[in-house]
């Protein structure tokens, strides 16, 4: 087993989030649980990283961390240089607003808007003015292949079209990090790794990616795995997606 502690951080000019000695603890009556127990790894500027492992193993809990949804007990979690894990609720809201797109396995779209309309959400929410709000969400679409489907309502998209517009609704404020929990869950087979290729072509354009997954063909899309155990890390690895993109770029070339 690594010991999480023994993972050196990323150079300082590359390193994106910066998560050291974290510690989780929930109360549980008389028992405390430690859903993290002093994790250290930091995760560079435009990686794609998978975080796997059982249920109960931790994975969730540092996701909900990184995405500013929940606080650690102890420790330190610096996103672009900014000290997270002491901010109040409402510096907290702004990082999740400004800095980070979440993509969920359940869409959680609209019922009764448009794609074009959830897309512009967290944008209204920015206080961005109307035109600019159209001209991002119309732009985050195309980028998804949805351009021609932005008038349509969520009952009149097929499962993959709809998690291609939360994605699209993630990439939609320029975040700097796309984080995707299970974002193939409520989808079949093909669909799945239809979202898979898209997040591949997302991380190529110079996105960071997250992904929380337990199933390892959706992980090897990733180009590095942190595998979690009991609240540690127990493996630090490169993923298979590291080698299908250096072998993408040798055929292109």
């Amino acid at each position: 087993m690594t010991d999480s502690a023994q993972i050196p951080p990323a150079p300082d000019s590359q390193v994106m989030i910066d998560i050291r000695d974290l510690r989780k603890t929930y109360d549980m009556g008389a028992t405390q649980v430690h859903a993290l127990n002093r994790v250290t790894v930091a995760i560079e500027r435009n990686e794609y990283v998978a975080i796997m492992g059982p249920s109960g193993s931790g994975k969730s809990t540092l996701m909900n961390i990184i995405g500013c949804l929940d606080v650690p007990s102890e420790g330190e979690y610096r996103l672009n240089s900014q000290l997270v894990s002491e901010m109040d609720d409402d510096e907290l809201a702004r990082i999740r607003n400004q800095e980070i797109g979440f993509v969920f396995q359940t869409f959680h779209l609209l019922p009764r808007s448009d794609a074009l309309r959830n897309v512009e959400l967290p944008l209204i929410y920015a206080g961005m003015s109307s035109r600019e709000r159209r001209a991002r969400a119309e732009e985050a679409l195309h980028a998804v292949g949805l351009g021609d489907r932005m008038d349509h309502r969520p009952n009149e998209l097929s499962g993959g079209q709809r998690q291609r517009v939360a994605v699209a609704r993630a990439l939609s404020n320029d975040p700097s990090i796309i984080l995707a929990d299970e974002p193939t869950g409520a989808l079949d087979t093909r669909t799945g790794q239809e979202i898979m290729e898209l997040f591949s072509r997302l991380h190529e354009a110079g996105n960071t990616i997250i992904l929380v997954t337990h199933e390892e063909d959706i992980a090897a899309f990733a180009h590095r795995i942190v595998r979690f155990r009991d609240g540690v890390i127990e493996k630090d690895e490169v993923g298979r997606g590291a080698a299908a993109a250096i072998q993408r770029q040798e055929q292109s070339g």
